[in-house]
């Protein structure tokens, strides 16, 4: 990735998260989603103590599709991130998408935290 293409992705994700802060001012954990080429990742994150409550990824031993690049794996994470989250006591959470669009994956992936249980 360039460095103007790079630079670009940090201006949208900045721009998501100002506007998440204007939405959880009530406090509410955010759901922060990470896609590499191979993986993906979701953590739940209390930003006003600076802690992760919850975590999922396709690397995770419980993850048993293999294929975390398309949207069955990425929607096999989405369920165990809910699992984990209301394991840890968290019901409402504000979605980041960071510098991704809500397509693809990154939908697959809120779709099925949603199912799940998990309210945003």
């Amino acid at each position: 990735m360039t460095s103007s293409l790079r630079n670009l992705a940090i201006r949208r994700r900045n721009r998501v998260r100002s506007k998440l802060r204007r939405v959880s001012k009530g406090g509410r954990p955010r759901l922060s989603v990470f896609r590499s080429g191979r993986h993906i990742y979701a953590q739940v994150i209390n930003d006003t103590a600076g802690t992760t409550l919850a975590s999922a990824s396709s690397q995770d031993k419980e993850f048993k599709s293999g294929k975390g690049w398309n949207v069955e794996g990425a929607t096999e994470v989405g369920q165990l991130i809910a699992e984990r989250a209301k394991a840890a006591g968290v019901s409402d959470v504000v979605f980041d998408r960071g510098s991704y669009l809500f397509h693809g994956r990154v939908k697959a992936l809120a779709e099925a935290a949603r199912s799940c249980g998990l309210n945003f």
